[in-house]
């Protein structure tokens, strides 16, 4: 087994240490790290563990005030797309209508 085991193993991954050559890291993190434009903004983004958290995280988000006529532009958005589904499989309507 000792003899396989020179032929059979593997040679180990070579580490590279990459450092831009004009980047001065003042604590101000990775110049390479992908943030979202919003995410300083999101109660749901971050460090928040547990499924718990991030469940009451997004009841909290919901209770707050936002704009006044977002739910009638998504009610009258759901109520149009409703609408052109039951003309497209054209369903009768008149059963609604005595």
């Amino acid at each position: 087994m000792g003899m396989l085991s020179k032929i059979t193993k593997l040679s180990k991954n070579k580490k590279f240490g990459y450092s831009p050559r004009f980047y001065d890291d003042k604590g101000e993190g990775s110049p390479y790290e992908i943030e979202h434009k919003f995410d300083k903004f999101r109660s749901t983004v971050g460090r928040n563990r547990g499924l718990k958290r991030k469940f009451n995280n997004v009841l909290d988000d919901v209770k707050r005030k936002g704009d006044r006529d977002l739910r009638k532009r998504m009610i009258i958005i759901l109520v149009v797309l409703v609408l052109l589904f039951l003309f497209i499989i054209d369903f009768d309507l008149s059963i609604f209508i005595s």
